[in-house]
């Protein structure tokens, strides 16, 4: 009775050194590793900037529901302003208010940009 063949067949086959269990990475990297999770830690704990004050829930809403609107087009790549203007020029009609909050707050990544991940409903 012959047994299938795996994938993992066609490959050679590592020895591991003596003295390294099974699935321990080599001490550089193990430090590596370490290092990069504090840095991580570091900027998660990082407050906002004071510049930029909190944003009324209300305004995140209604740039939500503009980003969730496919009748202005693809939000994939550019700003909002920038999806607010080419859906201007093609005749569109997007919401002023949304233009006009985006210029209000231009300085602020939160209402300039799409954020793809993370926040409550994305």
């Amino acid at each position: 009775m012959e047994q299938s063949r795996r994938i993992t067949d066609s490959f050679p086959r590592r020895r591991r050194g003596p003295g390294r269990p099974p699935g321990r990475l080599k001490d550089k990297k193990d430090k590596d590793k370490v290092q990069l999770k504090v840095k991580v830690k570091k900027v998660r704990d990082c407050p906002r900037a004071p510049s930029q004050p909190s944003l009324d829930p209300a305004l995140l809403e209604m740039l939500r529901r503009f980003d969730l609107s496919w009748e202005y087009g693809p939000c994939t790549g550019i700003t909002r302003l920038q999806r607010w203007e080419r859906a201007q020029e093609l005749g569109l009609s997007p919401p002023g208010p949304i233009r006009e909050a985006l210029l209000e707050h231009r300085d602020n990544p939160d209402v300039t940009y799409r954020w793809v991940w993370g926040g409550v409903g994305w």
